[in-house]
């Protein structure tokens, strides 16, 4: 029944259903009565069938009365004809959804409800998301709850001027509470994340200091090689050549700083934490070309254990881990080029 018929005293339903006269009449704010038939809204609705279960002798006449009052009479009409048919025109949704939601959340009709949830997300707008937050909230819909928060949250500069943010700050400080605290929420999120993928950055990168590092020591590049053969000046630089040339250019700081000897130099304090990175992860006993590997195997063997071990410990698993998804995120005919390389207590073909 469309709502422009709501005046009519029609019963609401369909000629194929054989029955009796409507025998309830639903009453609306308007004083309008829509006739209907009890065995269908007893069927459509858990609590319309309570009602219409009371007790017959304290009712005065044979037909039974509901009064269904707080939403405008078509509203009302709407409602009533989603319980005979359960369908509802987009263009009623859109007009009545919000106190169809309502309606569907006192009468505990789960279809309807979940119809009118989709149709307030689809048209939340930054005008009337306070309104339709409030209603979510009373209506226990934890989904369009949600969305309307991440909408303040995006826009909760316009959303300040709206005349509903204005009403919530008079008459609700608890849920303007909890907008607060969601957007509290959703910024350390956003921080931690951000902190996060600059970590994962910096692992990669350590990682890929970790090939470099290999790769010159043991194949040379440009202008830095083994300490056993002159680097060739015809070589082409490697595919990681940004990161492979400040790799050179320390490592030929280190070979000649005076002050790394008394401990002064931060830039060869830097070269010797990544060698010594290099040695937590390298699996190599006696093999590894790189300088002073077997070294600090041999130093860390003999450490006493410590928070700085247990700090140094993680982040040798971070670089690893991190390696490894770099590797599994390559295409896979990349993934087969590329060379084997030692990742700590397994050895991973990166």
């Amino acid at each position: 029944m469309s709502p422009e018929n709501s005046s009519d005293n029609s019963p609401i339903f369909s000629p194929a259903i054989d029955m009796d006269g409507p025998d309830v009449q639903i009453i609306s704010s308007d004083g309008s009565c829509i006739p209907a038939h009890a065995t269908i809204l007893a069927a459509a609705s858990p609590v319309l069938e309570g009602i219409l279960d009371t007790p017959r002798k304290h009712r005065s006449s044979k037909n039974k009365t509901i009064q269904i009052l707080g939403v405008p009479n078509d509203a009302v009409s709407v409602f009533v004809h989603f319980l005979y048919s359960s369908t509802c025109t987009d263009e009623e949704m859109k007009k009545y959804g919000i106190h169809l939601l309502a309606l569907s959340h006192v009468y505990s009709v789960p279809q309807l409800k979940r119809r009118c949830t989709r149709a307030l997300a689809e048209e939340l707008t930054i005008e009337n998301v306070v309104d339709v937050l409030q209603l979510a909230k009373l209506c226990d819909a934890p989904g369009l709850y949600l969305k309307c928060m991440k909408l303040i949250y995006s826009n909760f500069k316009a959303v300040e001027h709206t005349e509903g943010w204005q009403f919530l700050q008079n008459h609700d400080p608890h849920l303007e509470l909890d907008i607060l605290q969601f957007i509290d929420e959703a910024e350390l999120r956003k921080k931690r994340t951000r902190r996060h993928k600059e970590e994962q950055s910096l692992y990669v990168q350590l990682s890929e200091a970790m090939d470099c590092l290999e790769h010159i020591c043991t194949e040379g590049c440009t202008s830095v090689g083994p300490y056993d053969k002159e680097p060739s000046k015809t070589k082409s630089p490697c595919s990681k050549f940004s990161i492979c040339e400040g790799l050179q250019q320390s490592i030929k700081h280190y070979a000649t700083c005076k002050k790394r000897v008394d401990g002064g130099c931060t830039r060869c304090k830097r070269m010797l934490q990544l060698l010594k990175l290099h040695s937590s992860i390298c699996d190599q006993s006696d093999n590894c070309r790189v300088p002073l590997c077997r070294q600090f195997k041999l130093k860390m063997r003999l450490s006493r254990t410590g928070n700085e071990s247990t700090r140094w410990k993680l982040l040798v698993r971070k670089v690893v881990s991190a390696k490894a998804i770099s590797y599994l995120s390559m295409p896979k005919r990349k993934r087969e080029d590329e060379p084997r390389v030692n990742s700590g207590m397994r050895t991973f073909k990166l």
